[in-house]
């Protein structure tokens, strides 16, 4: 009799699924779908999207560009080197003077030997470019710092595309560039000043990368 009830129950809620039009199928008769094209190429684009991402805060920037001309001597050779920077980069130049005396090469302390011009924002890096296609884009690992800056020096500065004056003659110059990021004001800043964190400073490697991948140039002598 048991056997019996549980029979007619089972075979009554049989009859009750298929009738019922809300009753969902059976897992085994559901059928899988393809995975859909878009989501794929949605998936794609995310990873893509993260890839890419750069912090703007970690991006490197010319600070500024130093130009300087060291003659030894004050005098006449002064004043012409002080025009030559002066044709170059289109304001005064400042005189820096010798902080001790050396007698074999005849100079005393406090003289006058070297001017030098502190040059910021699109004019650096157009002087910039002009020097470097005078170096063939190429420097030594040497000539990057361990703090992220780096200089090279030019024989003629007639190079640069300055007209040759045989009143002035030809003069030498050594640029050096200042690597930085945004936020380094905060260690300058005269209120509430603080430390640049370690993370965010400029390496010598870094510096590498940032030229190689803004001029395109080449490293000679850089480790593997």
């Amino acid at each position: 009799g048991g056997r019996a009830r549980s029979a007619c129950a089972q075979s009554v809620l049989r009859k009750a699924s298929v009738s019922h039009p809300l009753t969902a199928p059976p897992l085994s008769s559901c059928c899988i779908l393809p995975s859909c094209p878009n989501t794929k190429m949605a998936e794609e684009t995310k990873k893509s999207k993260t890839q890419e991402r750069v912090n703007p805060m970690k991006k490197l920037k010319i600070e500024k560009l130093v130009l300087n001309i060291c003659v030894g001597t004050s005098g006449d050779k002064l004043t012409r080197a002080a025009k030559v920077l002066e044709q170059l980069c289109g304001q005064t130049p400042v005189t820096s003077k010798a902080r001790y005396t050396v007698r074999t090469f005849g100079i005393r302390r406090n003289e006058k030997i070297a001017v030098h011009c502190t040059i910021r924002g699109q004019k650096a890096n157009q002087l910039l470019n002009r020097a470097l296609k005078v170096k063939e884009f190429e420097l030594k690992y040497q000539n990057f710092s361990e703090t992220g800056n780096f200089g090279f020096g030019i024989d003629e500065h007639i190079d640069l595309g300055i007209k040759y004056d045989p009143n002035i003659g030809i003069y030498g110059m050594d640029f050096y560039v200042v690597l930085g990021r945004a936020g380094f004001r905060v260690s300058r800043r005269k209120r509430t000043n603080n430390k640049i964190g370690i993370h965010h400073r400029v390496g010598k490697d870094e510096a590498v990368k940032w030229f190689e991948d803004t001029y395109e140039g080449v490293v000679l002598g850089k480790k593997a």
